[in-house]
């Protein structure tokens, strides 16, 4: 579908995040008569009626007979494509679109490697991004990493490297490479299960002219095995990590230990983009010097100092006990204290507890809402380190305090979303850095989004 052809239909926006008004600003300038209605939050509605005063705009959650009154509803990525007014409305007729899906419709010959995957996406996104304009490639670097599509309608870039989360996999036309880093369970609440969450996730290989996956993940290699153009990285015939070193096959390219962005997960993430380059037909080689200037993303194993005695990271946007792990197994060696827990979804802490039991931290706060279950099950693990509950991130980072030695490390990893306190990881995150005493403005901000 392309904006033009909504001209004269009757179109709503569904969501006034910053998706939903970029699909707004496009509609406006490409359809500048075109009738809207927006349906967003009630504390949304004076924003939004001053950011377009032409909007009908209505602060409630449409019902199926009100979504059904349209032909066409441009929905925000975050409300979930299975909600039951939602799919009663799609089977009275009315079509579900999205900014990423307008944007495959008005560039259907742009040259896109399009990344996925239950973590690593972003890095491995701005990976490719900060490499191939190493090589001197004019790129874009948008989508779910912060900087919608739309928010680029009708610029122009020699590469579009666009990540997507699993609820935008569907809405990607056909490119030139797809690229799975992981597969974990992760967002059952939007999907409604681990099966259709793996199965929205791989929509991105009916699209994908060559598909990239990590060779690391034997249910990935399984689920992906019948793509005709199948590359992967990770493994010693191509892009890996041996001996602390990335390497092509048997040729030394790159010291991990010179990798801003710590632990084997980012060294594998460099693999995924040097080896997205490479199915391009760029010079991977040539570029991976360019990885000593990578400035890894906030939020993500960022390390954010000294304070008080104690090494201070950053790792809100690990919401999966398996995030939680990779974050630990990068700092292997030091007295750790993590912070873990936040909104419950459902996820499988086992994993977790059973490393814990194994090789445990110096100490785990457990807090939010999941935080009582996370407890029980260390608990009952009998993990040898200490283990407390509190409610909340303030009170876990003031335990952390008194727990943690000196010169340890301090770490938020809570592999669990931030929703039951917080707007987003990114909130979370810039809190935790002012508790820490760390000027949270100058942790945000990913470099490199957009054209350059």
């Amino acid at each position: 579908m392309r904006i033009a052809d909504l001209d004269g239909q009757r179109v709503a926006v569904w969501g006034f995040g910053r998706e939903g008004r970029a699909a707004i600003t496009a509609l406006r300038k490409r359809l500048p008569q075109q009738a809207l209605t927006l349906f967003c939050a009630p504390a949304e509605v004076d924003a939004a009626r001053a950011f377009d005063t032409v909007l009908d705009v209505r602060g409630v959650e449409p019902e199926a007979a009100v979504l059904a009154a349209f032909d066409v509803v441009i929905k925000s990525p975050g409300i979930s494509a299975y909600k039951p007014a939602l799919l009663a409305a799609q089977a009275q007729g009315t079509r579900f679109t999205s900014g990423t899906a307008l944007w495959f419709g008005e560039n259907p010959d742009a040259r896109v490697i399009a990344v996925t995957g239950t973590k690593g996406k972003s890095t491995t996104s701005a990976l490719v991004a900060h490499l191939a304009r190493a090589l001197g490639v004019r790129t874009a670097l948008a989508g779910n990493i912060g900087l919608p599509l739309l928010e680029l309608l009708d610029q122009s870039a020699d590469l579009w490297v666009i990540e997507l989360s699993s609820f935008q996999t569907g809405e990607a036309g056909l490119l030139e490479l797809g690229v799975i880093t992981s597969l974990y369970e992760e967002h059952l609440d939007w999907h409604g299960s681990r099966e259709r969450y793996v199965a929205d996730k791989l929509r991105l290989t009916d699209v994908s002219r060559q598909l990239l996956v990590n060779a690391l993940q034997p249910a990935l290699l399984e689920h992906t095995q019948q793509h005709p153009h199948r590359l992967l990285f990770g493994q010693p015939t191509g892009w890996h990590v041996t001996d602390g070193c990335i390497r092509r096959g048997p040729q030394e390219v790159f010291p991990v230990d010179q990798l801003a962005a710590p632990g084997l997960h980012n060294a594998l993430n460099a693999c995924s983009a040097l080896a997205a380059l490479s199915a391009v037909g760029m010079d991977a080689l040539a570029a991976a010097p360019a990885l000593a200037h990578f400035r890894p993303l906030p939020h993500r194993l960022q390390s954010l100092g000294e304070r008080g005695g104690f090494h201070w990271v950053n790792d809100s946007i690990s919401t999966t006990p398996l995030a939680t792990l990779a974050a630990l197994e990068s700092l292997h060696g030091r007295a750790v204290t993590v912070l873990v827990g936040g909104h419950d979804r459902g996820l499988d802490w086992m994993p977790f507890v059973d490393a814990m039991h194994s090789a445990p931290a110096h100490a785990i706060v457990c807090m939010g809402s999941n935080g009582a279950r996370i407890e029980a099950a260390l608990c009952d693990a009998n993990v040898g380190c200490p283990i407390v509950r509190v409610d909340d991130l303030a009170a876990a980072v003031a335990e952390a305090k008194a727990r943690a030695p000196k010169g340890g490390v301090i770490l938020l990893s809570p592999g669990a979303p931030s929703f039951d306190q917080f707007k987003d990881y990114a909130e979370r995150g810039r809190r935790f850095a002012e508790q820490a005493g760390f000027d949270a403005v100058t942790i945000v901000g990913i470099e490199g989004m957009g054209i350059a």
